[in-house]
């Protein structure tokens, strides 16, 4: 069966930016189950037609469930410069998000800490004195709505922090869980995956240095959802 090429937003000699589809691992499957770097290697093994194993450096990655901008580094001196600038958080990351519910303010910053309940395999808010016993990160994130309907709201989501199901976990705990997403206790249909895409990514080139930014507009199916502007 022919492999699926993945969506290429971007690509050079140093760097690739690919638009992952939901349920798709970015990496970490068993062996022989696809994931997007094994298909990125091997659109780049056909496309290139390089003998033997292709490099591929992780530099972001996403969760299975959800849609949005990936980057990888062809070299393996793009990657040491790219996770650089992921990790001093130099890279501006947007997300939009399907809630069930709706926060009280049109726009603000949301701050919890957060610490992995290994019972349920899950990232948990606690407040500041369990934070220092449990030794939790803190989790910060802006928002912006973009539409509410009757039911749910649409934001623009800008994470300042990267933690492990950040964006899930800190929405879940203001009462306002990500649609489709179970594991953070919402119940509401979602076509494939939860309603998380990461729409834009701006960085710096990793040898050029110039600004750069990219965009991925979400999957046609967010269309069946209607919302009218905040006032």
């Amino acid at each position: 069966m022919k492999k699926k090429i993945p969506h290429v937003i971007y690509e050079d000699n140093h760097l690739m930016v690919i638009n992952k589809p939901a349920l798709l691992p970015t990496m970490g499957v068993v062996e022989g189950q696809r994931s997007l770097v094994s298909l990125v290697k091997s659109y780049l093994k056909v496309k290139y037609r390089k003998p033997g194993n292709v490099y591929v450096g992780v530099v972001s990655r996403l969760d299975s469930f959800v849609s949005g901008i990936v980057v990888f580094a062809r070299t393996s001196k793009a990657a040491a410069r790219l996770s650089r600038q992921f990790a001093e958080s130099s890279v501006t990351k947007k997300y939009l998000a399907i809630v069930q519910g709706h926060l009280a303010e049109n726009n603000g910053t949301l701050r919890h800490w957060l610490v992995k309940d290994e019972n349920k395999h899950r990232m948990i808010a606690v407040n500041a004195d369990q934070a220092r016993r449990l030794n939790a990160r803190c989790a910060v994130l802006h928002f912006r709505k973009r539409g509410f309907s009757q039911g749910n709201c649409l934001l623009e989501i800008v994470p300042q922090t990267g933690r492990k199901h950040q964006i899930r976990v800190q929405l879940a705990s203001e009462g306002c869980s990500i649609v489709g997403d179970r594991k953070y206790g919402n119940n509401e249909p979602f076509p494939r995956g939860i309603a998380l895409h990461s729409q834009s990514l701006t960085l710096a080139h990793p040898t050029e240095r110039r600004e750069m930014s990219f965009l991925a507009e979400p999957p046609g199916y967010w269309e069946l959802w209607r919302f009218q502007e905040p006032s």
